[in-house]
């Protein structure tokens, strides 16, 4: 907040905001987001936020192919107009392809049959002439994001009653109370960030509360997504293959490699030691290893942290694809938006938030 201060202040000709809503609240980015709305200077702006570029953007320059192509429009409109340029070049090759490919059975049925060798002929020229496209090769790489659970979970997912815990000497939960059905998926809010982490620590096992209780439906399995994953990583003894074997049930390595495949480590990139690894691919190979569970009830906290916006785009896919539940917390507006279908906020007396989406939700606070 204070760099972006500094950047802001004097009315600068041309504002340049490399991820400017990193590490803010909702409350912040909205705050950012009507200012620059009202900005009337230039603004040249990096960021992995959806929808922080939909509502400020008004031209995308897209670094791809080696090039900078400009769209006259936000967020969406790039992915629309890039997505459909390049169906077009797919089917323009395509078409080239099966051309070809029909030119070349007619001349290797027909060229020795004198009575076809003309018409063998012309088709020869006719391949030497046409021309098949170049297709350019993106930097971009999406991720293959799905969760599967192995069985289906009954009607009773999680109780809590009662739940408070202090830390450090000051109340993060206070008395918190709430149910959660199959099938729902809920964001969590609060003010503290302190309280969603403490919240899901005590529901991964990790925690204990200093009254009431957490109790999961006998049919559930979960998976648990840390904001701070450092110590499945460290100190390193692992290559990537071997830490995933770790929780797998299935051992054999083309599986296992296929996973990693899916996360974008091919190749030698499986033998990666796991205390080398970036923010983002740390996250991508918690994906993984929460892939290979099979579990009916997801966790995150924070789980498009340290991430692209390809595999951001990717994990908010898979989520919305998945048939179990989700309890998560996220600053990123469109995943919030898109994934969840009930709001619980813990700052409020009355944790339920009678809203049909996070966008009412905003509108209403």
């Amino acid at each position: 907040k204070v760099l972006l201060a500094q950047a802001i202040f004097g009315n600068p000709d041309i504002l340049l905001l490399d991820e400017p809503t990193n590490h803010l609240d909702i409350k912040a980015k909205d705050w950012l987001e009507q200012f620059l709305l009202g900005f009337t200077n230039t603004v040249v702006v990096v960021s992995h936020d959806r929808h922080f570029l939909n509502k400020v953007c008004t031209m995308t320059a897209d670094i791809d192919f080696g090039k900078i192509t400009t769209f006259a429009g936000n967020y969406d409109f790039w992915r629309q107009s890039s997505e459909l340029a390049q169906n077009l070049r797919n089917n323009q090759n395509k078409k080239a392809e099966d051309k070809a490919k029909e030119l070349k059975a007619f001349i290797s049925r027909f060229s020795a049959n004198a009575s076809k060798s003309k018409q063998a002929t012309s088709r020869q020229k006719q391949l030497e002439k046409l021309e098949l496209g170049d297709m350019p090769v993106s930097t971009r790489k999406y991720p293959y994001i799905h969760f599967e659970p192995a069985r289906e979970a009954g009607k009773d997912i999680l109780t809590v009653e009662g739940l408070t815990k202090s830390i450090e000497g000051k109340k993060v939960l206070d008395n918190l109370t709430f149910h959660i059905a199959r099938g729902e998926k809920v964001i969590f809010l609060a003010e503290n960030e302190l309280a969603n982490t403490t919240l899901f620590k005590i529901l991964a096992g990790e925690l204990e509360p200093d009254a009431g209780f957490a109790r999961w439906g006998v049919t559930t399995t979960q998976s648990y997504f840390p904001k701070d994953n450092t110590e499945y990583f460290e100190p390193g003894k692992y290559n990537l293959i071997d830490w995933l074997r770790l929780y797998s049930e299935d051992q054999h390595e083309p599986y296992i490699r296929g996973l990693l495949g899916q996360m974008l480590f091919s190749g030698e990139d499986a033998f990666k030691k796991t205390n080398v690894l970036s923010g983002g691919e740390r996250v991508r190979c918690m994906f993984a290893k929460m892939m290979v569970t099979g579990s009916n009830v997801l966790m995150f906290d924070g789980p498009t942290n340290h991430l692209d916006l390809e595999s951001i785009t990717a994990i908010n896919e898979g989520l919305v694809r998945y048939k179990g539940n989700i309890l998560f917390t996220s600053h990123d507006h469109e995943f919030n938006q898109t994934v969840s279908d009930r709001i619980i906020d813990l700052d409020a007396k009355v944790v339920e938030v009678n809203t049909s989406s996070y966008d009412e939700y905003l509108g209403l606070h």
